[in-house]
């Protein structure tokens, strides 16, 4: 599913931020990317979704080759992917309905068809009924849901989440751990960088940890 192989990256101003991480994701896999502040985390998720290009290595998506795609491909390719972000990244000027049914809007879904995969996207995360609200009317935990029903609406084969539980106490940790897991089960990769260390333990799934922009242990 999603490969690194000898992936390097290299900034003018800093250096080498990430230096020879290679791993392998498989379909329908959970990992963890963890490492202390600075560890090149960050800098690894982007390089997933091609806002960076790598210096060195190649990355692989379903086999095919982010490291040396062209602009006219990135917005095909970047619809195989879901992206969580810990401050939700959501419209507040617009519905959880509108917020949810973006990526289908722009993938050029019909009326119909982005109506039906909205409302079954909200009812998996528990949200079913509160499409015509607005993000400020729901806590925050609630716009965390959005925020990852808005990345599953497509079905995309990978999802990205970057401290997905930053801004959420443990039970509600938790439970969005919960939601990830769901996905798992029908076939969906899902890696989350997260600096929650008890967290990572409890749901007992792979670890990637970087230390100053190398893949230290697994």
């Amino acid at each position: 599913m999603l490969k690194f192989d000898n992936v390097c990256k290299r900034y003018p101003e800093t250096g080498e931020v990430l230096r020879n991480v290679s791993f392998h994701l498989r379909h329908g896999e959970i990992a963890f990317l963890t490492g202390h502040s600075g560890a090149g985390k960050s800098t690894l998720l982007k390089l997933i979704g091609v806002m960076e290009r790598c210096s060195r290595g190649q990355i692989l998506l379903d086999g095919q080759d982010l490291s040396g795609a062209k602009e006219s491909q990135l917005p095909f390719l970047r619809r195989k992917m879901g992206f969580i972000y810990q401050d939700y990244k959501l419209l507040q000027d617009r519905t959880v309905f509108d917020n949810v049914a973006l990526p289908l809007v722009i993938a050029g879904y019909g009326h119909q068809e982005i109506s039906r995969k909205v409302r079954a996207s909200l009812d998996k995360v528990g949200l079913a009924g509160k499409e015509k609200k607005y993000p400020i009317a729901l806590s925050g935990g609630e716009q965390q849901r959005v925020g990852i029903a808005r990345a599953f609406v497509n079905k995309p084969p990978i999802i990205i989440a970057d401290e997905p539980t930053g801004n959420l106490d443990p039970d509600l940790a938790m439970e969005i751990m919960r939601l990830f897991v769901s996905f798992q089960q029908v076939g969906v990769t899902v890696l989350i960088a997260s600096h929650d260390i008890s967290l990572i333990t409890k749901m007992n799934h792979r670890v990637l940890k970087l230390d100053h922009g190398q893949l230290v242990s697994e």
